[in-house]
């Protein structure tokens, strides 16, 4: 950017004293340099030298106004160095101002690699956590179906465990006593003629049945 300004400056110095003819005087060379000097005071008032170097500026306009006084009062090689006075002073301060806006530049696009690397790390603490978030997902679905697996098993085992209940069997068994039987003798006697009757009374008693109910299991 330097080179920008100060290439054309130079240039329309050079062509200045080149368009000068060799046997012209400190008069036309006084008036070139002064505006060589107005030149490049212009221009760095242009980058902001005003604003940002204002004693700088202030010296160089000053030596310009000085030049610019010699060379009226006839004063040629007073007007010159001042000229050349305030061209240098000009100079630095386009110097200065490049610099300065150069390393602007620097900072910012450091500034920007700083937020592209914080932005990507960012991006990757993002992707992370989503990586994380979505194993625990993953584990929690695997619990689910792992309980839901374990109750299921229970169900079964409950419904297998009451299919398999023993059963059991009633078996009844009748028991039948034999009647008991009495035998009654009567004896009957007569007084004329003694005569023995003997008689039989046969007691039926009933019958007694006697249920007896086991029940045994089935496996």
């Amino acid at each position: 950017m330097f080179r920008k300004f100060t290439t054309p400056l130079l240039a329309a110095s050079a062509l200045a004293l080149i368009a000068t003819p060799a046997f012209a005087g400190k008069e036309d060379r006084a008036r070139a340099a002064i505006a060589a000097a107005e030149a490049k005071i212009q221009t760095a008032e242009s980058m902001g030298a005003s604003t940002e170097m204002p004693r700088q500026s202030a010296d160089a306009r000053a030596a310009l106004a000085m030049a610019r006084e010699h060379f009226r009062a006839d004063r040629d090689s007073r007007a010159i160095s001042a000229a050349i006075q305030a061209s240098s002073l000009a100079d630095a301060e386009i110097g200065e101002l490049q610099h300065r806006k150069d390393m602007a530049v620097a900072n910012a696009q450091d500034a920007r690699a700083q937020d592209v690397a914080v932005a990507q790390q960012q991006a990757s603490d993002a992707q992370q956590q989503a990586a994380q978030a979505n194993v625990r997902a993953d584990m929690a679905q695997q619990q689910a179906a792992n309980s839901a697996a374990d109750a299921s098993a229970a169900r079964n085992a409950a419904l297998l465990a009451a299919q398999s209940k023993p059963s059991e069997v009633e078996t009844t068994v009748t028991t039948t006593q034999p009647a008991a039987r009495s035998a009654a003798r009567t004896t009957t006697r007569q007084p004329v003629r003694k005569t023995t009757t003997t008689r039989r009374t046969v007691t039926t008693t009933p019958t007694t049945t006697t249920t007896t109910t086991v029940r045994a299991a089935v496996n």
